[in-house]
């Protein structure tokens, strides 16, 4: 579907975020990604101002508004400002308080790319801590913002993200920008990013044209924004299969006058997300069911639960313990986990033995075993 991007609009939207202020808070949009993928979109933010805020007019940020972020999750922000020079010296984050307390989580610059007079300069920061979950009540919004040496006008587009590997090293995949200037109806686009599977593709475009553009196909929109002079456009996708992803809009410039734009694209990996069992299985009769239920739970590299996993898991015997005859085990075997854990609540093994062990798997995690437990004698 066409975006129509005039600007009349672009003069609202920058009219209804607020100036581009840490402190001011405007309003978000949530958008979950595809049910089972680990990594999720948690939090968004962005704003546009004709005049930059801050000390000297060298500061640009926002606010994870209305709530925080996750603890661990990763962050992405994309700077967009008139310069043809990355003159941000430091990018970091502070509490919105009265004291703007800083928290200190480091941002990585991954992508910078100008062109016309324009700059966009993409960077990510990994298991973010140090501020109020989501989850917890709190007026201390964490909000991140980019100094510049020079003054600057532009934006800002901020986007949490749930499941990113905790090691920025070992998240951060291929990464690369585009830039061009052209009239008319144009296919513009960073090119096509290789991926892991489980991986995301964040993609950002900039341009001074404001005639409207058609978003990339199998993406879905992070948000929209812009002022008189710019409009900027970010989506994601999640690759189930590790099929390489082509983010190219098709802008609709003016016959008439050259227009610039400039695109990033960039691959996080998945955090190396498995299996866990937080309930083992307990010694039982044979045909009884085993109780209290097993329970597993997904987790990533570090241990942190991943309460946004809602895909299939599957429990088997791993080790069969039968004394006389292979046991089999009976019950509703595959389950739907709920915020990361799954619930096996009716399972039995029909065979006495010894040293029975249970084993789960889903696809594109990390699989696990149980402890020991017997079959027979309580």
């Amino acid at each position: 579907m066409l975006t129509r991007i005039t600007l009349a609009a672009l003069v609202l939207v920058a009219a209804c975020r607020d100036a581009v202020s840490p402190e001011r808070h405007g309003s978000v949009s949530h958008v979950a990604a595809a049910q089972g993928s680990v990594i999720t979109l948690d939090q968004q933010n962005g704003v546009f101002a004709q005049e930059p805020w801050g000390e000297n007019g060298t500061h640009i940020g926002k606010g994870f508004d209305p709530r925080n972020p996750h603890l661990g999750d990763a962050i992405v922000v994309t700077f967009f400002w008139h310069g043809s020079t990355n003159t941000i010296f430091e990018v970091t984050d502070h509490l919105s308080d009265a004291n703007q307390t800083p928290v200190g989580n480091t941002y990585t610059l991954v992508e910078y790319v100008t062109a016309g007079g324009l700059s966009m300069a993409t960077y990510v920061a990994t298991n973010v801590q140090g501020f109020s979950d989501a989850d917890t009540a709190s007026d201390k919004i964490l909000a991140v913002h980019a100094l510049f040496s020079e003054h600057v006008t532009g934006g800002v587009k901020i986007s949490a993200w749930s499941g990113v590997n905790a090691v920025t090293a070992q998240a951060l995949a291929a990464h690369r920008s585009a830039s061009g200037v052209a009239s008319g109806i144009t296919a513009t686009g960073p090119g096509p990013l290789p991926l892991d599977a489980g991986s995301l593709a964040y993609a950002v475009t900039m341009s001074n044209g404001h005639a409207g553009f058609d978003r990339p196909p199998g993406f879905t929109q992070i948000g929209t924004g812009g002022d008189t002079s710019i409009v900027e456009d970010g989506e994601y996708a999640i690759s189930s299969d590790g099929t390489p992803l082509d983010a190219q809009w098709t802008w609709y410039f003016s016959d008439a006058t050259q227009s610039t734009w400039l695109g990033t694209a960039l691959a996080l990996r998945p955090a190396a997300a498995h299996l866990m069992f937080t309930t083992q299985p307990s010694t039982t009769l044979p045909l009884v069911k085993i109780t209290p239920p097993v329970r597993v739970r997904v987790v990533d590299d570090l241990g942190n639960p991943l309460t946004s996993f809602t895909g299939p898991v599957t429990i088997a015997i791993g080790h069969n313990g039968g004394t006389l005859f292979p046991g089999t085990l009976s019950g509703t075997k595959t389950v739907t986990a709920v915020n990361g854990v799954a619930t096996f609540s009716d399972l039995s093994i029909d065979q006495l033995g010894n040293r029975y062990t249970l084993i789960v798997t889903s696809p594109n995690l990390g699989g696990a075993e149980s402890d020991a437990f017997n079959i027979g004698a309580l």
